[in-house]
């Protein structure tokens, strides 16, 4: 805990950028009746029934010091799609930098082992090496600010029936395009000493 905190502290720069990874999945589903429209007095009605088309999987970036984010929207949730999704953080989003400050949860598959099950040895070890690696504490989870930005996703974007994944993915594009316009960043507060008071119960008694 007090490793990401810590990091979160740095000052910006530009060369070694940080961000946040989070990932979580979206139940596909569509309408079995055609809805109602809105009508002056009238809200919009759907039929309670919907058809289920499976689930996708919604990987977010977030750069809280740059205001930027993206999403990969892809069918599976497996070692091998994170990878990828690492692959072009690395060499497309920011290919410049030194090093990428890389925060994440303790999943089995966020790990620097997945590269290897993607691409070759002498690949996978040049990708891995562009990343300062930060995992987030077992229940700790909160402390991922990716993990607020998906849920800010959640309430303005998913929050409805969406049937298959390319309709998903023009929601996400439209949702990313007018957050990255503005550059909304996160005003992070909680510090290292914060988490010695309020949190004083998970430290060991001396």
């Amino acid at each position: 805990m007090e490793s990401v905190l810590a990091v979160y502290t740095r000052p910006h720069d530009g060369n070694r950028p940080l961000v946040c990874l989070d990932e979580a999945a979206k139940q596909l589903t569509a309408q079995t009746r055609a809805p109602m429209a809105m009508a002056p007095g009238q809200p919009a009605c759907q039929d309670y029934e919907y058809k289920r088309n499976g689930t996708a999987s919604v990987f977010m970036l977030f750069a809280p010091l740059e205001g930027w984010r993206h999403v990969s929207v892809t069918a599976h949730r497996a070692a091998i799609d994170y990878a990828h999704v690492l692959k072009a953080l690395s060499d497309v989003h920011f290919p410049r930098a030194e090093a990428i400050i890389l925060v994440q949860d303790n999943l089995n598959t966020h790990t620097p082992a997945s590269l290897y099950r993607a691409f070759p040895p002498a690949e996978a070890r040049r990708i891995a090496e562009r990343f300062e690696w930060h995992y987030t504490p077992k229940h700790g989870s909160w402390l991922n600010m990716a993990e607020a930005e998906l849920s800010v996703l959640a309430r303005q974007c998913l929050d409805r029936r969406i049937p298959d994944i390319e309709n998903l993915e023009e929601h996400v594009v439209a949702w990313l395009q007018r957050r990255n316009k503005h550059h909304v960043k996160a005003d992070w507060r909680f510090t290292t000493e914060n988490a010695r008071i309020k949190l004083k119960n998970l430290y060991p008694v001396i």
